[in-house]
């Protein structure tokens, strides 16, 4: 795939979301493995009128890997779209007719900036990063109703179909704590749809926070202190509308308690800082 082809993918992602709007398909040809997807998120991250404040990380299952070998995927989280709650309800929006859904995460902030020449990072390298643990919730959408269904090359084309990240209060001494502790729920309009935590995360929250310190260098973006990891989806993906609401409680440390809304379109004015 030629330069000119990504751009132009990342281009239609770019509009539609400043948009608000829907994509009826992938548009164009979908990139052939990830390298090649990160290239258009790349082109996407460039365009997008925010700078990036985190990265969200997304376990991709067996069957869907390619010949580069992660078994997890990355995505941006920029500064407009994060929102720090303190107990009142939060809005956050998702598109209308695309897709749309909540994540319980739980959310790691560097303290100390990574070695950047560091390439290949071990779990237990990556506890010994400093580093600050959150409860959060992830807004996952994206234009494109089928992200999910095409695979995770299309989930990074598209900023890893994130929208947002919604943190909450401080788990003390994390590194210190087994995963097995973390607990966590969700329910939307009332309803529990799923049970989980930090052991749900496949290897843990040691294992996420490896991989995204080990992408990120080797994608010349190494992370830095005040960067914030959302370690992957602790109960689930659960999907959700306009006017639903959503409520994660993690065990010992709180709740998010969010409505969701129809994404808007952006004008400049909505984007000075």
């Amino acid at each position: 795939m030629e330069a000119p082809e990504l751009a132009a993918i990342a281009d239609s992602f770019v509009s539609a979301r400043r948009q608000g709007r829907a994509l009826p398909g992938f548009p164009g040809t979908i990139p052939y493995d990830l390298v090649t997807a990160y290239q258009v998120q790349d082109h996407a991250i460039a365009q997008w009128p925010d700078r990036v404040v985190g990265w969200k990380v997304g376990f991709i299952a067996p069957e869907r890997r390619d010949a580069s070998g992660d078994e997890r995927l990355l995505g941006p989280i920029f500064a407009r779209q994060l929102q720090m709650t303190t107990g009142s309800q939060s809005t956050f929006e998702v598109f209308e007719h695309g897709f749309g859904a909540v994540e319980a995460e739980y959310v790691l902030r560097l303290d100390a900036d990574a070695p950047a020449d560091k390439t290949l990072w071990t779990p237990e390298e990556a506890a010994a990063v400093p580093s600050t643990l959150f409860t959060g919730m992830e807004v996952a959408s994206s234009p494109l109703a089928t992200i999910n269904q095409l695979g995770p090359r299309v989930v990074v084309s598209d900023f890893g179909n994130n929208n947002g990240l919604v943190m909450g209060a401080e788990i003390p001494g994390w590194a210190e704590r087994s995963d097995a502790s973390l607990i966590c729920t969700t329910s939307i309009d009332g309803r529990p749809v799923g049970k989980g935590g930090a052991t749900t995360l496949p290897g843990g929250l040691r294992a996420a926070f490896a991989f995204a310190l080990s992408r990120s260098a080797r994608r010349g973006r190494p992370l830095k202190a005040g960067d914030l990891i959302a370690t992957g989806n602790a109960t689930g993906i659960h999907d959700i509308l306009p006017g639903q609401q959503a409520l994660i409680e993690f065990d010992g440390h709180g709740s998010i308690a969010c409505v969701a809304a129809a994404a808007t379109p952006k004008d400049e004015g909505d984007w000075r800082a």
